[in-house]
């Protein structure tokens, strides 16, 4: 089948919304958010709120503010989570800097055995090299200037360029036990459980990175829950919903409560949901989320 649709002016998208039963009230505002956030990113949006997914048919009493709404709390929701996140990146690169450097060598990155596939090794240092290629950071230049050898500079340096995909494709292909543990312990987490998170973690940044809609995306990029450790924090995840954004925001919200203990961002983020009058179902919220521990410290 041949795609035949031809584009629409945004007045034509304003009458296209009001045949299918929204109710717009100030047609101006509204063709300004068209010709600035279009139709077919606002659609996303609207697209839980109409009756008929066929027909595109509204459900009764549907604004446009409605969706406009899911909009500005999707775009806030992603902000505080790029807070957090990095917070959260700051903190692995240090525990995985720190602990290679110090059981394995300034330079421990370097070295094959240390990688659990020399494929990825290689691909790993492929990519960091470009990294470092490209910087313009005091301390790389520094380091190029000064010593001779080796290339490039010591782990403690060269993890302050990584993305935080990079980096959680150093941590997968860690070899030593005893040194992915030692990261794990920081977070009170099993390696195991802290590598999955970090690349669902990778995925999250992504999503927001590249302005997606957040708030209902059922994630192609799952973790592991912690079952045993810490003790208690598993009953505050929602297993039923593990690919939607609910669990995510209780791993954020704990290391937020080890990295910065006196943060606020898990106030923030219940007062961005009630501003809203966000129905948190989409989310995968659990009925009484607020009761549960993690959301009462």
């Amino acid at each position: 089948m041949h795609f035949t649709k031809l584009p629409k002016t945004f007045q034509e998208q304003l009458d296209l919304l009001e045949t299918r039963g929204m109710v717009i009230a100030d047609h101006e505002s509204a063709i300004h958010y068209l010709k600035h956030l279009n139709y077919y990113r606002l659609r996303g949006y609207w697209l839980p709120l109409e009756a008929d997914l066929q027909s595109h048919q509204f459900k009764p009493g549907i604004t446009f503010e409605d969706a406009l709404n899911l909009y500005i709390f999707d775009r806030e929701l992603r902000l505080l989570l790029i807070d957090a996140l990095e917070r959260i990146e700051v903190s692995l690169r240090t525990q995985w800097a720190y602990h290679l450097a110090h059981q394995h060598g300034a330079h421990a990155y370097l070295e094959p055995a240390l990688s659990k596939n020399n494929h990825w090794h290689e691909s790993n240092l492929a990519s960091l090299n470009k990294e470092l290629e490209r910087s313009d950071e005091v301390f790389v230049g520094h380091y190029n200037n000064t010593y001779t050898h080796p290339d490039t500079p010591p782990v403690w340096a060269v993890c302050e360029v990584m993305s935080l995909g990079q980096l959680s494709r150093w941590i997968k292909s860690l070899k030593p036990a005893d040194t992915r543990a030692a990261i794990a312990r920081t977070y009170q987490l099993s390696d195991k459980v802290l590598e999955s998170f970090i690349e669902h973690l990778a995925y999250i940044r992504n999503v927001c990175a590249h302005h997606s809609r957040l708030w209902n995306r059922r994630m192609t990029k799952t973790m592991e829950l912690p079952r045993t450790k810490p003790q208690g924090l598993h009953q505050n995840f929602n297993p039923e919903q593990d690919r939607k954004l609910y669990n995510t925001l209780v791993m954020v919200a704990f290391f937020m409560d080890t990295i910065s203990p006196n943060h606020h961002w898990k106030t923030r983020l219940k007062a961005l949901i009630g501003n809203h009058a966000i129905d948190t179902k989409a989310m995968g919220f659990p009925i009484s989320w607020q009761a549960l521990p993690i959301w009462q410290q």
